[in-house]
């Protein structure tokens, strides 16, 4: 059996945690069953955004008549665009070569299943061996992936998922006619991807709302738009089945309200019904390591699991899947591990402050409670909005009064305090224009609050009886290092400055 003093399964943002060990000079196992970069680089964040930028030109073009600009009309290159996505893509191979070139690593291309609490196994991709491995420090970031309804005909019919989509069925053009069954970020944002390319568009919800984990009134306005835009839009449904038929595939839903059955006809189907921890292969039976029950693995403010020395961070663990929480949960768990001072220099996960952003068109970006949240939970709450159109630079952008596409911001206050709750913001660059409130809301004073508090080593139960707080200077540049900022968006260029100021854990 390999020992090693730190193993990390998946190359998402679990890699932070290993640059840190690294830089430590301890000896590092690493261990990739698929493509190098996890799924933000593969299929996610990245390739989607490639794609999204396009998207928005597209759009973009239309509304600059409004400013006495004209350039025709503008169509899409699927070509160029399937060729700049595919760049990014095919990135992941210099992560293999980064890393395996390290002395003090090495690298697994293969499945990890655990054995027992620290002892994990590795069956290699190419068959050859199992190999044996152990260490005290084991972080898991398997991510997740696109869940799949048990839906009736829909596996003889065929469909894609994200995962297929930047796989083996990328299409050689924009289909004639798509499907989307799920309207969260992901659907939204290949429903805007496809209608720009020309695809006669349908999305098909379960819910009764667009993107329903958003402010309601983001909702309605990204509703308003879609449906202005000509994305046909078929909201609280359920699906029956699917068939095929003279060469398409036929989507049966049923109103969940009045029980009208919808047929709808496409080249294919997109299926964006969530995601599911990718856990199967890890075997946590065979461990202490407690799960939700739809197997997302439980972790703690330390991103600890039930096992002492075993973390889990990213999708796998169940908060919202985006790339920067997975980032900022490994920069904890490192700083934690490698660099704190001392335990009162610990650094604790708090999502309340947790930056989103759905990259649709118009963009919605959020953080905090919205106002149903908030007077859900009992605070008296206010409400401010401001329109793009009452500004002198959404008149010069051709925004007026009215306007299908007149975006605006809405903060959520608790008027006993004054303290912002939560800030929404739609339309036009929404991913940048939010990022201060996110920065106002991490700043100050934080008390160590518990998540999952069954989970809890013998070092958390003391930090925790110790009531330790940690102290955000909003003038400071690490205050800019340990806030999130959504990825991937320009605000980054901005909050990532720090880290070429100082190094990061200096």
């Amino acid at each position: 059996m390999k020992q090693y003093d730190i193993i990390v399964v998946g190359t998402g943002g679990a890699t932070i945690v290993a640059d840190a060990a690294l830089k430590k000079g301890l000896k590092v196992a690493i261990i990739e069953k698929g493509k190098f970069g996890g799924t933000c680089l593969n299929r996610g964040c990245i390739p989607t955004k490639v794609m999204v930028t396009a998207a928005n030109a597209i759009q973009e073009v239309e509304e600059f008549k409004k400013i006495g600009v004209n350039v025709g009309d503008a169509t899409m290159d699927w070509d160029t665009v399937a060729k700049r996505t595919w760049h990014m893509i095919d990135k992941n191979a210099g992560i293999y070569d980064y890393y395996n070139a390290y002395d003090n690593v090495d690298v697994y291309r293969g499945a990890a299943s655990f054995v027992s609490d620290k002892v994990m196994n590795i069956h290699l991709n190419d068959g050859s061996s199992i190999v044996e491995i152990t260490a005290p420090t084991i972080i898991l970031g398997t991510g997740g992936y696109s869940n799949v309804p048990n839906v009736p005909g829909l596996q003889e019919a065929g469909f894609l998922t994200s995962e297929s989509l930047f796989g083996d069925k990328f299409p050689k053009q924009p289909y004639k006619s798509l499907a989307v069954l799920g309207a969260g970020p992901i659907g939204v944002e290949f429903g805007h991807v496809f209608a720009s390319a020309g695809t006669e568009v349908t999305i098909l919800q379960h819910n009764v709302r667009l993107v329903p984990k958003e402010d309601e009134e983001m909702s309605e306005h990204l509703l308003q738009n879609y449906r202005a835009r000509g994305i046909n839009v078929i909201l609280n449904q359920d699906t029956v089945e699917i068939r095929q038929e003279d060469g398409l595939k036929v989507v049966v839903t049923k109103d969940r309200s009045t029980g009208e059955v919808t047929e709808t006809k496409v080249e294919e189907i997109l299926v964006a019904a969530g995601i599911r921890p990718a856990v199967e292969e890890l075997h946590l039976e065979n461990t202490g390591i407690e799960t939700w029950p739809k197997g997302w693995i439980k972790t703690n403010e330390f991103l600890e699991t039930s096992v002492d020395g075993i973390y889990a961070l990213g999708d796998v663990n169940g908060e919202p899947a985006f790339r920067h929480r997975a980032n900022y949960e490994a920069d904890i768990i490192a700083h934690n591990l490698y660099f704190a001072k001392n335990e009162e220099d610990f650094r604790w996960a708090r999502y309340d402050t947790l930056p989103k952003v759905t990259f649709s068109y118009p963009e919605i970006g959020s953080v905090g409670l919205t106002e149903a949240e908030a007077i859900k939970a009992g605070y008296n709450v206010g409400v401010g909005k401001n329109y793009y159109s009452s500004t002198a630079k959404g008149y010069a952008m051709g925004i007026n009064p009215g306007d299908v596409n007149d975006g605006f911001v809405k903060i959520v206050v608790d008027k006993d305090t004054n303290h912002i709750l939560g800030m929404h913001v739609t339309g036009p660059q929404a991913s940048i224009l939010f990022q201060p409130y996110v920065n106002l809301m991490n700043s100050g004073v934080t008390p160590l609050t518990a998540i999952n508090e069954e989970i809890a080593s013998e070092r958390t139960k003391r930090l925790r009886e110790k009531g330790i707080t940690r102290e955000m200077d909003p003038k400071s540049v690490i205050t800019v290092g340990e806030t999130m900022s959504p990825h991937p968006s320009l605000i980054e260029v901005i909050m990532w400055t720090q880290a070429y100021y100082e190094h990061r854990w200096q």
